[in-house]
């Protein structure tokens, strides 16, 4: 339903189906927020933080009779992941290095750097794309603002996945 937020959005605007769909909206991250306590604890807190952040932009949405407010929500999502990504890097191992040591433990300290650059180039991107979203919420284009946080910033998540593999199995040999 995340991956689709944008589309359910552009969907209420312009089919008129405001209020029913923004109800079953806010009834999702109300279980998302319960389902959350099955988690991990940065999950756990990640998902209650994005989950308070969808239920608060609903309900002022529905109240205040404004869908602006919920194109809001994937400008929230890139401040929480940059976050997320960006405070280990002063306090503890980044996120890139610990999904890298599942699968290698005796991670190498080459590769301790490059899971750095990576988790640096993440925080860019997060920056980039929260920014871009921030403008088509300002900007206030149904159209363009689903076709960038709907498809372009998944697209753009897609390559630099790939890119970033591609470039592991190099620098690897």
């Amino acid at each position: 339903m995340l991956i689709a937020w944008p589309f359910l959005v552009w969907a209420m605007v312009n089919y008129g189906q405001f209020h029913a769909i923004l109800i079953v909206i806010i009834l999702f991250f109300v279980l998302r927020l319960l389902a959350s306590k099955q988690q991990t604890h940065n999950q756990q807190k990640t998902g209650w933080i994005l989950s308070i952040a969808g239920i608060t932009l609903g309900l002022a949405s529905l109240f205040l009779h404004n869908h602006q407010l919920l194109m809001y929500y994937p400008v929230v999502v890139n401040a929480v992941l940059l976050i997320l990504f960006s405070s280990p890097l002063r306090y503890g191992p980044p996120i890139i290095e610990r999904i890298a040591r599942i699968k290698e433990p005796d991670l190498s300290p080459k590769g301790i750097i490059y899971t750095r650059k990576v988790t640096y180039i993440w925080c860019l991107f997060f920056m980039f794309n929260g920014a871009v979203s921030l403008g088509t919420c300002l900007y206030n284009d149904m159209t363009l603002w689903t076709l960038w946080n709907g498809m372009v910033s998944y697209l753009l998540i897609g390559l630099l996945i790939s890119i970033e593999w591609l470039v592991r199995q190099r620098v690897k040999k």
